[in-house]
């Protein structure tokens, strides 16, 4: 089965505009035209393309993702070089999962904070705490403003 440029978009939630950049990009070389010059796409190519939407969403840069496909467009002698590609990039996603779980906690701890009964206390303490130790490093605070 073939689909249209417009029918891709559709079914990937991208852009017709995304596409046409991607394909700019070099990141749709597996992509043919008829003979009317239009891009036709088939089902792999929209397996193809659910990777690339992976790998973006994953922020990996645009030329690491064109680097991956022509990996791809080579054939099976890249799979090493494929899998190296693919593990610098998982491990840039864990690292970066790593900091937004330390940063979710954070975010948590805030709002538990706030949803506490005596959190006008709380916050009261905090200021009194912060303009102590600006005080004793003869420094403004901002908490007596």
């Amino acid at each position: 089965m073939t689909y249209s440029i417009k029918e891709v978009a559709e079914k990937t939630n991208l852009s017709i505009y995304t596409l046409r950049y991607y394909d700019k990009q070099g990141l749709l070389p597996f992509v043919s035209r008829n003979a009317a010059g239009y891009r036709t796409f088939t089902d792999s190519d929209l397996s193809l393309i659910h990777t690339i939407c992976c790998l973006k969403n994953t922020d990996m840069k645009i030329k690491d993702i064109r680097q991956y496909i022509a990996y791809c467009m080579a054939g099976p002698d890249t799979i090493e070089a494929r899998k190296q590609l693919l593990r610098r990039h998982k491990q840039e996603v864990l690292d970066k999962q790593r900091k937004l779980t330390e940063n979710l906690q954070e975010i948590d701890y805030k709002l538990a904070v706030y949803s506490n009964p005596h959190a006008r206390d709380i916050i009261d303490q905090e200021r009194q705490a912060v303009t102590a130790e600006k005080t004793a490093n003869q420094l403004a605070s901002w908490a007596n403003q």
